[in-house]
């Protein structure tokens, strides 16, 4: 059972998302908050293991919030859902530590899966905005140029393999292990051991810390033959 905090200062929202939550098998509403600071205070005392959080909130934002979270040392991983998909505000969330983040209107089924992602350290983008939003983001932090090889992030440590190459530049368009699988024309088991040995090398929490690392080294999606 995957425990979940919801947090929204718009009580509407954050009761149809809990209806929407409770009727999976496998999640569990387990409070709401309507601001940043009472998200950071409920994580603390209820350990949940996803927080869904909204960005543009009055009093403490979800930002800071993310932020606090995140230097508590808390397991909670953070999914943010926002209306606003290339926004500043989406790009201080991923640097204050976020998971990762959702549009608002994405189908139910989509935000029950993201957070399943987001609880086994997956890590989750919205495709429709995913490869703007990190190479927007990498462009925004200091990194070597475009076509350089990635390098480790600790001195060594082994430098991610051909195929780790490529399996990284799919990630950083989005793609599910299922999608690279099938692009790859390889078993998503195999996937999956190319991510986790990525995100060991990279030191990344998740997908996303992991595509953003990429985009900093200088991998492209264009960059696929």
């Amino acid at each position: 059972m995957i425990s979940v905090l919801i947090v929204d200062d718009q009580p509407v929202v954050r009761a149809g998302l809990a209806v929407v939550l409770n009727a999976e098998p496998d999640l569990k509403v387990l409070g709401q908050a309507a601001d940043g600071a009472e998200a950071a205070r409920l994580t603390a005392e209820l350990a949940p293991d996803v927080v869904c959080m909204d960005v543009r909130m009055p009093g403490t934002d979800g930002i800071t919030a993310t932020r606090e979270i995140i230097a508590s040392g808390s397991t909670a991983k953070v999914l943010i859902l926002t209306t606003f998909d290339i926004d500043e505000y989406v790009f201080a969330a991923l640097e204050a530590g976020a998971s990762g983040f959702l549009l608002k209107g994405a189908e139910e089924e989509v935000i029950a899966q993201a957070i399943r992602s987001v609880a086994a350290g997956g890590g989750t983008l919205d495709q429709r905005v995913t490869h703007k939003v990190i190479t927007e983001f990498a462009q925004r932090s200091a990194g070597p140029r475009a076509g350089t090889q990635p390098q480790t992030l600790t001195p060594g440590t082994p430098a991610l393999t051909p195929r780790e190459t490529e399996v990284l530049r799919l990630i950083t368009q989005g793609l599910s292990n299922a999608e690279i699988a099938e692009s790859l024309v390889v078993e998503v088991t195999t996937v999956k051991y190319h991510v986790q040995s990525i995100l060991m090398k990279t030191q990344s929490r998740d997908r996303l810390q992991a595509a953003i690392w990429g985009l900093r080294q200088g991998l492209t999606g264009e960059d696929l033959r």
